[in-house]
């Protein structure tokens, strides 16, 4: 067990939770870790060491954010509802390696918070989260999209969402978030989370997600990740449609760029009318060079 369960369990969270006057918030996707055992597995699933530097997004009230404390270096924990930063000051203030900062994470400049807040930014930077449910993709996007390397993202989320981590191309699950893993981390499920370990309780079980980085990156000359992702993003916009119908939504369309359109499918063998979860990462990134060559994109 960790130093410390102060927190991370339910008679403590309800005491703290009725000493603040504190609820959930629908808005914010709250729900509160109750189980120390889990928080154990989370901190434990992700490694984390005195030599490592950790982001936690969204503590809550610290439950997570002492176990961390414990296990690394320095922990800087973002957290969007400005109510929890007084509760936060209190739970974690024997914790001298945690800092606490009012900010979305969507909007944050991921590079500058880091040079800013840690005192040795040079050391393996981990992010940590319980993440909201209705925010998962767009958090995990903006992560992958960001120019730091991340050690590894371990995060719980909706377990169907996890499960489009690990899809296979076809399925159901499959989509940009899927491909913008692949593209520079390994994914895998660490364990399940049960909705009854939450105050208040979800509608839907949890999963851990581990994610860690590629120990041989992808390229895809001459293009960045941001560029790739953007294209991904634009293939997957109606899933519904075909690809040709999403590629005439990327790519400014005239009689000549049609031509051209279809030129490069036919030289990559694929239908105008398959569905872009059909199509591989290495599918996707030879259709971006194959248009970028053709002067599309």
């Amino acid at each position: 067990m960790s130093e410390s369960t102060q927190i991370g369990n339910r008679k403590a969270t309800r005491s703290i939770m009725n000493e603040y006057g504190i609820h959930a918030k629908k808005g914010f996707g709250q729900n509160f870790l109750t189980d120390p055992e889990i928080l154990d597995r989370i901190v434990d699933a992700a490694e984390v060491t005195k030599k490592d530097n950790v982001i936690e997004i969204g503590p809550g009230i610290g439950a997570l954010t002492e176990q961390l404390a414990n296990a690394a270096s320095q922990v800087v924990a973002v957290e969007i509802d400005q109510d929890l930063i007084p509760v936060l000051e209190k739970t974690l203030a024997d914790h001298n390696n945690v800092t606490v900062i009012n900010q979305d994470i969507l909007k944050a400049n991921l590079p500058e918070l880091i040079q800013q807040q840690f005192t040795d930014p040079t050391k393996p930077i981990k992010v940590v989260a319980n993440l909201p449910y209705y925010i998962t993709s767009p958090i995990l996007m903006g992560l992958l999209a960001s120019p730091v390397e991340w050690t590894s993202i371990t995060v719980m989320m909706q377990k169907e969402v996890a499960q489009r981590l690990t899809a296979k191309p076809g399925t159901k699950q499959y989509g940009a978030l899927t491909l913008a893993i692949e593209y520079q981390m390994d994914a895998e499920i660490a364990f399940n989370v049960s909705r009854h370990s939450f105050i208040p309780a979800p509608n839907v079980d949890s999963a851990i997600v581990v994610l860690k980085q590629r120990q041989q990156p992808l390229t895809v000359k001459p293009f960045d990740k941001q560029k790739l992702m953007g294209f991904i993003r634009g293939c997957f916009a109606h899933r519904r449609k075909s690809l040709w119908n999403n590629l005439q939504s990327v790519i400014d369309k005239d009689a000549e760029t049609k031509e051209k359109m279809i030129k490069v499918l036919e030289q990559l063998e694929l239908s105008p009318q398959i569905r872009p979860e059909k199509l591989t990462l290495s599918q996707f990134t030879e259709l971006l060079n194959a248009l970028y060559q053709e002067n599309l994109i």
